[in-house]
Parts: structure tokens; sequence; C-alpha cells
């Protein structure tokens, strides 16, 4: 198992490019969109940020 810390700027790049990566792929990659659908449940929701 491996742990990284990301700030919030840098979860909200990784969800954006895991939905980039969703997007692209067809049907005959089902597993790759079943692994790549896993990782994303398997991230902390956005957090909210305050408006300044």
């Amino acid at each position: 198992m491996y742990t990284i810390e990301l700030q919030a700027e840098e979860l909200q790049m990784l969800r954006s490019a895991l939905g980039c990566y969703l997007q692209a792929f067809g049907h005959n990659e089902a597993d790759l969109v079943r692994a790549a659908k896993a990782l994303l449940l398997k991230l902390p929701e956005e957090p909210e940020t305050k408006a300044s």
C-alpha cells in the first residue's frame, strides 16, 4: 500500500486527468475503464474551497 499527500489543486487535477482518461476509452477497454473507475472511488471527495 502506498500513501501520497496531495494539495487540493493536485487532487482536482488528478480527478480531471482520470475523467479525461475514462473518456478516451472505447468499448474494447472495459478492464481499464473498471480500473480507472475503482481508482476514482478511492479518492477523497473534493474539499470545499473558501471564497476569499
